[in-house]
């Protein structure tokens, strides 16, 4: 395996089919929805799903994975797991956290060794007082997940037989079904080797991604989100670190088609059917590239 870290442009194509592909807090975990209608998937949505995978270090999945990985678990930790512990977290710094930062310290120090996510995403707990001189920017960054079309949002009444609360025979949550009847998302993502020796990020590191990405909803389906599709993962390796083709063509290139109307107006899909796949580059931006693959 290369130790360089090439310049990749990703695009995932998340068709969702009566699933909730992400909850929105302020709005009783209704499907995430913008004022336009159009359906959105954060960024931390899907890097929630690669967490989760990596950090269940008994389960198949990562016992699957090569030796590299399976058996080096403690170097590929994950920091951000759910409800960690500020103040520990500030404990495992050491001396790296102290005001005069040295870059070639953080570098070497455990806790960079230590969490994987934190040296290919950057990391959000590091943000106070002598704390400043630390990268928060990672190497990966993943974009807004938007849908194609409009979204149609079917909201049912949970019930429990059994009853969920005392001295009663049947429980009810109203409404509390949310789900996307069918949608198609489009999610980038971007591999900037310019902030890797920033973060201690590997190519090592990033061919670990490479190997998530397709397993991130097949291996982390919920009862809310039991059937969310990644039709495809767009890896696009450039010829240069500085990029030799814009991700924008690339992105036009990749993006399937929606259903078109004489009468301009938007209605959600139905099925997948309703789009034109695109399944390849065109010559023209494939010379520009140095490849194209679809991780799925």
């Amino acid at each position: 395996m290369s130790n360089e870290i090439k310049r990749i442009t990703g695009l995932l194509v998340i068709e969702a089919v009566n699933s909730n592909p992400n909850g929105d807090p302020d709005r009783e975990s209704d499907p995430r929805q913008r004022p336009n209608g159009l359906g959105e998937i954060s960024p931390v949505s899907f890097k929630r799903k690669l967490r989760d995978l990596l950090e269940d270090v008994d389960s198949p999945f990562f016992k699957e994975l090569p030796k590299d990985y399976s058996g080096n678990a403690d170097s590929y930790r994950i920091l951000e797991s759910r409800g960690r512990d500020r103040v520990a977290i500030a404990k495992e710094m050491g001396d790296v956290k102290a005001k005069d930062f040295d870059q070639k310290k953080f570098l070497e120090s455990k806790f960079v060794k230590k969490y994987w996510d934190a040296r290919v995403f950057g990391n959000t707990f590091l943000e106070e007082g002598a704390n400043k001189g630390f990268i928060k920017t990672g190497t990966v960054q993943v974009g807004v997940g938007v849908s194609l079309l409009p979204i149609s949002i079917v909201r049912h009444t949970n019930t429990n037989k059994a009853g969920v609360q005392e001295g009663k025979n049947q429980g009810m949550a109203p409404l509390a079904f949310r789900v996307v009847e069918h949608g198609v998302y489009i999610m980038p993502f971007f591999v900037n080797p310019n902030y890797a020796a920033k973060t201690g990020c590997t190519a090592k590191d990033i061919e670990l991604l490479k190997i998530l990405i397709p397993h991130a909803y097949d291996l982390t389906k919920s009862a809310i989100r039991p059937d969310v599709r990644l039709r495809h993962a767009w890896w696009v390796e450039h010829k240069n670190v500085l990029g030799s083709c814009p991700d924008y063509k690339l992105f036009e290139a990749l993006t399937p088609e929606p259903p078109k109307r004489n009468d301009n107006v938007q209605e959600p899909s139905t099925s997948w059917n309703n789009y034109t796949d695109k399944t390849e580059l065109p010559p023209d931006l494939k010379e520009k590239v140095e490849t194209c693959v679809d991780l799925m």
